[in-house]
């Protein structure tokens, strides 16, 4: 074994490795001298290029340039036997990817997309990428995704590391998105950063949004920005629909707050309003007011109101950007619209409310604005495919538009909006009729929102089942994600129904037969994430040859060696081992043990949590109580895969509710994967027994950290 150090502070662990004012708005220049030992192969790193190497009595001294101003949770410190791959930002600076020796290979596609993204950045913001140098650097064992450092960014290895032989297509996709989320901060967080942590979405919200921007910029075949809706918008959306929500921006104190509002809420929602908020005001306005942000406080902090001045001296009068967005940032939740005629049948009637998921859910919180929300509307027509827009102020109890002779209306395009939208039964169903006419965005809204509306008990699950029917023609990547989300939550309650899974089948069945087990060199990127989330789909619902096939070939690639796809062995993994033998785990646990990259050691731990066997389920946690085998970095994921499953579910339930002392003292109450890793269990029970069992653990361990809001 090879000995390493690394760091990573944020949000407030600077001041457990120098003395400092540990907080984001008390920026300082730093100077960084590092001990390394005396061993050639041994480098440091910083945030600033190095100076000079001193030879001293412990090993090498190694001087850093002085940093430019920044907050303590962006410095960083490395030291290793890494070694790196590296090229030229467009303005001279040196670009490094960094790895372990025997994995550097794997750093090319990241050191490709990465001077991409930044030369993007850097003409979105019409502003040079501010430090001397910048480095990337995978870490074998990380505690978070990736972290912003600036000028030295450190990542998972499933993060940064890519190999065109065995690495897939979202493996591949995943890579590029960190990456340009990562650089994005360079500017937005790192040049000018939030006051305090309650301003914390002002960092994660804008990268989560404009790191979708750099991707498309970078591989504009792969439909980036309607990956957004699925891959942000939806999980948002169903958080946000629950009492265990909170405010984009919102008072944190104590460093369990602060951490705990490192979540979907901060990334996801704030993204998504800044979408929103991007189409009201226009592309380019949005762009030169973002500038105009970053410019004014450069080197400095900033609050959210200070973005929303600079956008006013924009647009100047044409919005109230204040009022507008103080709706959305200041108050949990959104709305759903609820579209009417008008009695005469001249027109359409819009009112607002709050949508809930559990429309009886009981909520005392006071906000400022009663929810209610300042909305700018957008529809279309089957007549014209340009958005209409009117604004839904939040002091209106309702608004009207003249109702179109035309066979359709669909409002939110291409759900940029932050709102949901139920119709009467008859606009319902010529949209069933017509969804086929509706761009890959609106197809993908309007399946995603009648099945939450359904759930909700707005609407009858008849409106979901018959606008998915069309799915029987429909083989692309992103409305089959949505079906793959939806049918697959619906099977936790129907998995024994067979007209269930008939009907699955069924509609499933033409995109099966186009994709196919059969890849081809000329299908792209977006072809093969389609075949990877049919195929799962059909193996997830019982289709018969689906489940053959990923039998036949996880024997073949177990017993004979077989080499498996890239994009399909996932498949093959999780369903071969589902439908094996104990003898054939175990061959497969020897391989995962032996394999060394990190993406493909992820995917065989998923694959082994597939077992129908408790005790090898069992044995896989017990195993995972060390790091020998199983990283910490991905002890919650092996849970979370391990309750996944119908058989693991009550397992892993028992043994954290048994070991839960013995979890906090390991991870501590301040890691915010261990308080969300609750919900992630318990989330399909559905008994008074499973409630109770709830109730009794909360009570017996009251105080849950970084988890708080995750037992709501």
């Amino acid at each position: 074994f090879r000995k390493m150090a690394t760091s990573k502070f944020e949000p407030t662990y600077a001041r457990q490795a120098y003395p400092c004012f540990d907080e984001p708005n008390m920026k300082a220049n730093f100077t960084v001298h590092l001990l390394k030992p005396d061993d050639e192969t041994y480098i440091a790193l910083s945030n600033m290029p190095q100076v000079i190497e001193e030879p001293v009595e412990n090993g090498i001294m190694v001087h850093f340039q002085e940093s430019v101003r920044m907050s303590t949770y962006l410095s960083c410190f490395i030291v290793s036997d890494f070694d790196f791959t590296s090229g030229t930002l467009k303005n001279g600076q040196e670009f490094r990817v960094y790895a372990t020796p025997e994995q550097i290979a794997k750093t090319e596609y990241a050191r490709t997309i990465g001077i991409s993204v930044i030369d993007y950045f850097t003409e979105f913001f019409d502003i040079d990428f501010p430090l001397p140098k910048l480095d990337m650097a995978a870490i074998p064992d990380f505690v978070s995704g990736a972290m912003e450092h600036w000028g030295l960014v450190t990542f998972r290895e499933t993060a940064l590391l890519y190999s065109s032989e065995i690495s897939s297509s979202a493996n591949k996709q995943r890579v590029a998105s960190v990456v340009s989320h990562e650089l994005a901060h360079s500017w937005f967080g790192n040049l000018v950063t939030m006051q305090w942590w309650n301003d914390i979405w002002l960092n994660e919200g804008f990268a989560s949004y404009i790191q979708y921007k750099g991707v498309n910029y970078a591989e504009p075949d792969w439909q980036m920005m309607d990956q957004f809706i699925i891959d942000d918008l939806h999980p948002v959306l169903i958080l946000d629909a629950t009492l265990g929500s909170h405010p984009i921006v919102q008072t944190v104190l104590t460093p369990d707050e602060i951490t705990a509002i490192f979540d979907t809420i901060s990334y996801n929602k704030g993204a998504a309003v800044l979408r929103m908020l991007e189409d009201a005001v226009g592309e380019l306005n949005f762009k030169n007011g973002v500038t105009k942000y970053l410019k004014d406080h450069e080197y400095e902090n900033a609050v959210t109101q200070d973005l929303w001045d600079a956008l006013q001296d924009i647009i100047e009068d044409e919005i109230d950007i204040t009022e507008f967005m103080n709706t959305w940032t200041m108050q949990m939740g959104y709305p759903v619209i609820d579209v009417t005629t008008s009695t005469d049948g001249e027109e359409y009637i819009l009112k607002q409310r709050r949508y809930l998921t559990n429309p009886d859910a009981l909520d005392s919180t006071e906000t400022p604005y009663n929810y209610r929300w300042t909305i700018p509307i957008t529809y279309i027509t089957s007549e014209s495919d340009t958005p209409q827009y009117i604004w839904f102020n939040h002091t209106d109890t309702e608004v009207s538009i003249p109702k179109p002779a035309v066979p359709w209306i669909k409002f939110n395009y291409r759900q940029v909006g932050y709102y949901r939208v139920n119709y009467e039964l008859a606009d319902w169903e010529r949209l069933i009729d017509n969804i086929g006419d509706l761009e890959i965005a609106d197809q993908t809204h309007l399946l995603e929102e009648a099945f939450r509306l359904a759930e909700s008990g707005d609407i009858s699950y008849e409106i979901p089942l018959n606008l998915s029917l069309y799915m029987k023609n429909e083989d692309g990547y992103i409305p089959w994600s949505v079906m793959y989300t939806m049918l697959g939550a619906l099977d936790v309650y129907l998995s024994s129904s067979a007209d269930f899974r008939n009907y699955v089948q069924d509609i499933i069945n033409g995109a099966y037969e186009k994709l196919s087990w059969a890849e081809e060199d000329e299908h792209g990127h977006i072809t093969r994430r389609a075949r990877v989330t049919v195929l799962s789909l059909a193996c997830k619902m019982g289709h018969a040859d689906c489940l053959e096939q990923a039998t036949q070939r996880f024997e073949a690639w177990l017993n004979e060696n077989e080499p498996l796809s890239q994009d399909l062995r996932t498949i093959v993994y999780n369903y071969g081992a589902a439908g094996s033998d104990a003898a054939n785990w175990e061959k497969m646990y020897d391989i995962f043990v032996k394999e060394s990259d990190a993406a493909e050691k992820l995917k065989l731990m998923h694959g082994l949590t597939f077992s129908n066997d408790p005790a090898l389920l069992t044995r896989l946690i017990e195993i995972a109580e060390t790091e020998e085998i199983i990283r910490g970095q991905d002890y919650f994921t092996l849970l979370q895969y391990i309750a996944a499953n119908p058989i693991g579910t009550s397992i892993v339930w028992d043994y954290v509710r048994e070991h839960w002392e013995q979890l906090v003292d390991r991870f501590g109450l301040n890691e915010r994967y261990l308080g969300r890793m609750i919900p992630s269990i318990t989330k399909t029970f559905t008994t008074n027994t499973k409630l109770n069992e709830m109730k009794d653990f909360f009570g017996k361990y009251p105080n849950a950290g970084a988890g708080a809001s995750a037992r709501v």
